[in-house]
């Protein structure tokens, strides 16, 4: 058995709210605020938010 990689989500918001996106199914809203790297995972559906030009983004040049 193989497991997916957790999805991430490029944002431009240091605070974000995730609910898992999928209405009923999902999970409870939660606040997240993201991390001095730029990045932060849902607790519930280990989805990674990633600031926009910040230390994590891979489309960054700041390396």
């Amino acid at each position: 058995m193989t497991l997916d990689a957790p999805e991430k989500v490029m944002v431009t918001s240091k605070k974000v709210a995730c609910d898992g996106d999928e209405g009923a199914l999902g999970h409870p809203r939660v606040f997240l605020t993201m991390d001095e790297n730029g990045q932060v995972e849902c607790p519930y559906c280990d989805r990674q938010y990633i600031l926009q030009g910040g230390p994590s983004d891979p489309g960054s040049n700041d390396s």
